[in-house]
C-alpha cells in the first residue's frame, strides 16, 4: 500500500480544507495518508494579531520525514504568484535531502489559493513544480478527466497543473465543491498511480 503525505501550510483555512479533500481522495485511491503541515515563520503576536489559523490535530512536519513516502502532496497559499514564504521556508530545509537524492523517484503535486480569479494559482504551483523536479521526483497534476474544472457556470478554481481554490478578495470565501472535487480527484490520482508504481 503506497504511503502518501498531504503537506499544507494555511493561514485562513482555506489550503487546510483542501489538504483534507486531498486526503479523502488518497485514502479513497488506495493510500495510507498522513496530514502534517509547515511550522509558522512568523512571531506568535502577529499570528495572534492577523487571526492566523492553526489545526493542532496535524502535525508540524519535519523534512527528515518526506523520506517515509512514496508521494507528497504540498499545499500552498500563493504570496505575489509564488509559493508562501513559510512553504519555501520549509523546503529550503531539504538542502541535504537533495545531496543524497532521498526523494529522487518519489511522487509530487501541489494545490493552492489565492484572493482573486486570476491571483497567481498557476504561477505558484508551476514554482512548486520546479522544486519537486530539482529534488529529482515525478511531479502529476490535476488531469482534465476531471471534467468540473471545464465548467463555466461559475467562479471556481482548477488547473491542469493542480487543485486550486479562490478565497476572495476578503478571504471570505470557502472553497467550493468544484475545487474540494478537484482536491480529492488529484489525491485520489496520485495515490492510485503511487499504488502501481510502489504497490
Amino acid at each position: 500500500m503506497a504511503r502518501v503525505l498531504v503537506l499544507y501550510y494555511s493561514s485562513y483555512g482555506h489550503i487546510e480544507m483542501m489538504a483534507q479533500a486531498v486526503a479523502q481522495g488518497a485514502i479513497a485511491g488506495g493510500a495510507t495518508v498522513d496530514i502534517k503541515r509547515m511550522p509558522e515563520t512568523v512571531p506568535v503576536k502577529l499570528v495572534e494579531s492577523a487571526g492566523f489559523r492553526v489545526n493542532p490535530d496535524h502535525p508540524e512536519a519535519d523534512p527528515k520525514e518526506l523520506t517515509d513516502y512514496d508521494a507528497i502532496v504540498v499545499g500552498t497559499p500563493v504570496n505575489y504568484g509564488n509559493i508562501a514564504a513559510q512553504v519555501s521556508s520549509f523546503w529550503a530545509r531539504t538542502t541535504g535531502l537533495w545531496k543524497d537524492g532521498a526523494l529522487v523517484g518519489k511522487l509530487a503535486g501541489a494545490f493552492s489559493s489565492t484572493g482573486s480569479q486570476h491571483g497567481g494559482n498557476e504561477a505558484a504551483l508551476l514554482s512548486m513544480h520546479k522544486v519537486f523536479l530539482h529534488h529529482g521526483m515525478i511531479v502529476i497534476g490535476l488531469p482534465y478527466t476531471y471534467h468540473a474544472q471545464l465548467d463555466d457556470d461559475r467562479v471556481a478554481g482548477g488547473s491542469p497543473y493542480g487543485a486550486t481554490t479562490i478565497a476572495g478578495k476578503t478571504l471570505s470565501l470557502q472553497p467550493n465543491e468544484v475545487e474540494l472535487g478537484g482536491a480529492r480527484f488529484q489525491g485520489e490520482h496520485i495515490a492510485k498511480v503511487a499504488g502501481k508504481v510502489f504497490g
